[in-house]
């Protein structure tokens, strides 16, 4: 099969890997219709996070089932499926409290690379969840966003305690930002605040339910979120970036006694004891359990009601990999479909 392989900062190819086959019996095997170029995977091809190369790409994906492994039943051969970027047993105790993952048999998919045509799905039944009919073109890519993006925005915005009459702020205008937008929203956030200095994402923001646009950043972006809310803050803010400046832009955006939901990867963000002392702030966030939010998301997206995969804002084959790569990297996509037919 062909799939997407990192060599090393900015090298990024498309070759021949051997086709995944079932090790263990709680495996599937998925033929990938369409996968997706994540901003966290731009960490390690600006050099910015080490890794062992060369490393296999991706870990979004949605598919049809191929194959199952003997103890596999929740799905079955021919179902359209969608899983998270974490796959999980979805039963133990962690995972029944809402944190598939931090499951305690938790495998991340990126050790994988979901960037191919064909995908072994460890802990099938607990990862997987399949579509009763076969999405159209246009839910099979709010389906793929569902698999990361979705997932984890809606994870920051329920982290923050988004609810209705709430004013929120949104911290990144990449696509988990954006729809964090979408997700506050839904939740019913009576007002939301963009941060966003570009035209075409400012327009996305729009589209999804930001009220205000503030183009500022760091702690002027923060003074201005006062100014909107009164000098207080807002109530909820999500961090969807994960450097130091943007951690403390949303704690700093945040009126005592909010919620900061944050989901960016974390790159170096050292927080200062006396300042979040006396902020007032709640923080929760980390890796997005999306396995949670899966069966209404699908629910969502398959009854036509959202619209995430709007965030896809080009789409090439997957042979055109690097391109995608370079694309985002130079913020001229939002998020870059890669389709596999």
């Amino acid at each position: 099969m062909r799939g997407v392989i990192m060599y090393g900062p900015g090298d990024v190819r498309v070759e021949e890997r051997e086709n995944p086959t079932i090790v263990e019996p709680t495996d599937a095997i998925i033929r990938v219709t369409s996968a997706c170029i994540c901003g966290s995977d731009l960490w390690p091809y600006r050099g910015q996070d080490g890794n062992d190369w060369p490393a296999p790409m991706g870990h979004e994906y949605v598919g049809v089932v191929e194959e199952v492994g003997s103890d596999v039943s929740t799905v079955k051969v021919g179902d359209f499926v969608v899983g998270s970027f974490f796959a999980s047993d979805d039963t133990c105790e962690i995972c029944r409290a809402g944190y598939q993952s931090r499951c305690v048999h938790a495998v991340p998919m990126g050790g994988f690379g979901t960037q191919a045509e064909y995908l072994r799905v460890p802990l099938a039944d607990g990862t997987l969840v399949a579509t009763s009919t076969r999405p159209t073109p246009k839910q099979e890519r709010g389906l793929l966003a569902a698999s990361d993006v979705l997932g984890t925005g809606w994870f920051a915005a329920v982290a923050a305690e988004v609810g209705p009459g709430k004013t929120v702020a949104v911290v990144g205008d990449g696509a988990v930002g954006l729809l964090g937008i979408l997700a506050a929203k839904r939740l019913g956030a009576e007002r939301i605040i963009a941060f966003s200095r570009h035209a075409d994402r400012q327009a996305l923001a729009r589209r999804f339910g930001a009220t205000d646009i503030v183009e500022e950043r760091g702690d002027a972006g923060a003074e201005k979120v006062k100014a909107l809310t009164g000098g207080l803050g807002a109530h909820s803010v999500i961090e969807a970036v994960g450097t130091h400046e943007s951690m403390m832009q949303a704690v700093r955006s945040t009126r005592a006694g909010g919620h900061v939901g944050y989901v960016g990867v974390s790159h170096d963000v050292s927080l200062p004891g006396l300042e979040l002392f006396f902020s007032g702030a709640h923080l929760h966030g980390g890796p997005a359990p999306v396995r949670r939010f899966l069966p209404e998301l699908v629910d969502l997206i398959m009854r036509d009601e959202i619209d995430p995969g709007e965030v896809f804002d080009l789409t090439l084959p997957l042979e055109q990999a690097a391109e995608g790569y370079r694309a985002m990297d130079e913020r001229r996509a939002v998020k870059v479909l890669l389709t596999t037919d």
